[in-house]
């Protein structure tokens, strides 16, 4: 009986977290490149209570195993990087990827990391950043009296300044890719950091090893199905009850007995 109510405590825990998972993808359903996750469960330690093949009080072989589980957890979240639908800003400085890749940046340390959303911005320093600040690698920096910049499917950023009619490259926007893209780690504000297990990143040029390709004037919404989502913590809430009710039934049991 104490079993029981172990066991249904685990379960309560494991779909707390999982409401948790649930919720913070709701709250993000419009961040510009947000990626949705999902909860991965697994079960944890049998009690055996007899092994196939042990004599039964007949003399008779057992032919099955008698085992109990006892207990669920959750063990990892993972991140789905499928593509959000393209939202047109007519922005110049929105650029979206469409298909695999992520935007290189630097943090204020020095240190790398990646983005999928391209709201850019032009800083002090006439700097290309994204719009937490951060600066675009390699650098690309616009120049003051430019009239209108524009960025090409295949990374290329040009200008058009006063007094020159063509259009004159300034920079070039890569992107870097990664074997196993679901093991970045998410910091938040949208960034993610390379890990032994996502693999060495890889810079490219867009539509080039796989990578996507860039369009001017979009951004990337979050790819969050919210009905998806909705569905899930139906289905999630329904299971904290189930377990609720196996608490509160196993108390009712232990109570019996001690009445005996």
């Amino acid at each position: 009986m104490i079993c029981s109510l172990w066991i249904a405590k685990t379960g309560l825990d494991a779909q707390q977290t999982n409401m948790d998972v649930i919720s913070n993808n709701l709250a993000n359903v419009s961040t510009n490149g947000f990626k949705s996750q999902r909860e991965v469960f697994q079960d944890l330690m049998y009690q055996t209570l007899r092994q196939p093949g042990a004599l039964t009080s007949e003399q008779t072989l057992l032919p099955s195993r008698l085992q109990i589980g006892t207990c669920v957890q959750p063990v990892a979240t993972e991140r789905l990087h499928s593509q959000g639908n393209l939202s047109q800003t007519n922005n110049s400085k929105d650029v979206v990827i469409k298909g695999q890749g992520f935007f290189h940046i630097q943090l204020p340390d020095g240190s790398d990391a990646y983005i999928r959303d391209g709201s850019f911005r032009i800083d002090q320093d006439n700097q290309l950043v994204t719009a937490g600040g951060f600066a675009v690698v390699p650098a690309i920096v616009i120049p003051e009296n430019a009239l209108k910049y524009t960025i090409s499917q295949d990374r290329i950023v040009s200008v058009v300044t006063p007094g020159n009619s063509e259009p004159q490259q300034v920079g070039q926007l890569t992107l870097t890719t990664f074997i196993n893209e679901t093991r970045l780690e998410n910091i938040g504000e949208n960034l993610y950091l390379k890990i032994n297990s996502s693999g060495v990143p890889v810079e490219t040029a867009p539509g080039v090893n796989g990578a996507g390709l860039l369009y001017q004037g979009y951004v990337e919404t979050s790819n969050v199905n919210v009905a998806a989502e909705l569905v899930s913590m139906i289905q999630t809430q329904r299971a904290y009850e189930i377990n609720s009710k196996a608490v509160s039934t196993s108390d009712q049991m232990l109570q019996r007995l001690m009445q005996l």
